[in-house]
């Protein structure tokens, strides 16, 4: 489950997403990704990580960027 490699505390990074068992913010990977660059290169600036790692960031943001349905108080 790619949320087993990612973790919140916030005596790591101040409770910032990581990598789990490191101190690379998820939000670091994406920006990577964002800013055109490969797996490789991901791997090549951080070579501690994994593919697996990789996956796991995208996953945990698309997880934590999907649709959300809220109640509006229409009555106030």
């Amino acid at each position: 489950m790619a949320h087993e490699r990612i973790s919140v505390d916030a005596a790591v990074m101040g409770g910032v997403p990581c990598v789990r068992g490191t101190r690379v913010p998820v939000a670091t990977v994406l920006d990577m990704f964002a800013q055109g660059m490969r797996d490789a290169e991901v791997l090549t600036a951080y070579p501690y990580l994994t593919g697996e790692d990789l996956r796991a960031c995208l996953a945990y943001a698309a997880e934590v960027t999907q649709e959300r349905v809220i109640a509006l108080d229409l009555t106030a």
